[in-house]
């Protein structure tokens, strides 16, 4: 028999030794920083003959035992699980994510993340995004609030029937000339990340784009592979054969891009001794073109 599921090794995956039992806010926010500096959001899977399933026991496996990381959609679905097991009132919203190419939402509700009610306020917990985009702590739910995080400063935006997350961050400074023109770098100042409504969505509406993101040949995803992690500093992220160590430095109001092409050769240890991952299948690395900024 399988083992089942249970927080406690989940919380020892964060790095979190100990019980936490109590749902409340101080809590929250440390598990979900925790998560994010301990669990790459990847694709990996993708390109090395793995299919991602949402199955929280196999979801479960992959990420808390075998110290891989996932996508939104086991990322966040774990990260559900986690929420409920610990007594949190949390509701699954999906979200449609910005596409800067098209300056357009996604049509589909593909971004799984969580609306969590603690002493009647709301806030929106998102472990999944990745790169410069990503939380470290959960937003309120509070329209126009500016909510400064180490990435920049998040809003959230009521506009009546959808609500808007976006994010005003800091220039890049690239320190690889080679790098002064990649399409990996954002150089807007703000950025609009995703829209989502409160409806509340169960797991089976995120099933066909959970497949067709992973097959679909114009999907990002099969396009590129992924993966990034949040450091105390910044983050780190692997793009294809990219590797970038981003470090935040607001005082200076710039975030600096330490950029550099890698061989095939050095995939594994960069993977394993940067994101913490050891793959049992080989990855075939893929940049192509898509829409996709660090």
């Amino acid at each position: 028999m399988k083992d089942k599921m249970n927080l406690d090794e989940y919380f020892r995956r964060i790095g979190l030794h100990g019980s936490y039992d109590k749902p409340d806010l101080a809590t929250l926010k440390l598990i979900h920083k925790q998560h994010v500096m301990s669990v790459p959001f990847e694709n990996l899977s993708i390109h090395c003959g793995e299919t991602i399933t949402m199955d929280l026991e196999v979801i479960f496996n992959k990420i808390v035992r075998s110290r891989r990381g996932g996508w939104c959609l086991e990322n966040n679905f774990l990260f559900g699980w986690v929420l409920r097991e610990m007594g949190y009132d949390t509701t699954m919203l999906g979200s449609r994510v910005f596409i800067s190419t098209s300056n357009d939402t996604s049509p589909y509700e593909s971004h799984l993340i969580h609306m969590v009610v603690i002493d009647g306020k709301a806030y929106i917990a998102d472990v999944s995004f990745g790169v410069s985009s990503q939380v470290w702590e959960p937003l309120e739910l509070i329209s126009g609030k500016d909510q400064p995080q180490a990435a920049g400063v998040f809003r959230l935006i009521d506009k009546g029937d959808i609500w808007v997350l976006e994010k005003t961050g800091r220039k890049p400074e690239i320190l690889n000339p080679d790098f002064a023109k990649s399409s990996l770098v954002n150089s807007n100042k703000t950025k609009q990340i995703y829209c989502f409504t409160l409806v509340p969505r169960e797991a089976d509406h995120f099933f066909e784009k959970n497949h067709s993101l992973q097959t679909d040949p114009t999907s990002m995803f099969t396009n590129k592979s992924i993966c990034s992690l949040q450091t105390p500093t910044g983050f780190r992220a692997l793009i294809g054969w990219t590797y970038s160590e981003v470090t935040y430095k607001p005082e200076q109001d710039v975030d600096v891009y330490d950029m550099r092409n890698i061989t095939d050769d050095e995939i594994e240890q960069i993977l394993r001794e940067k994101f913490d991952v050891k793959l049992q299948n080989k990855l075939q690395p893929v940049n192509n073109k898509a829409w996709y900024t660090l």
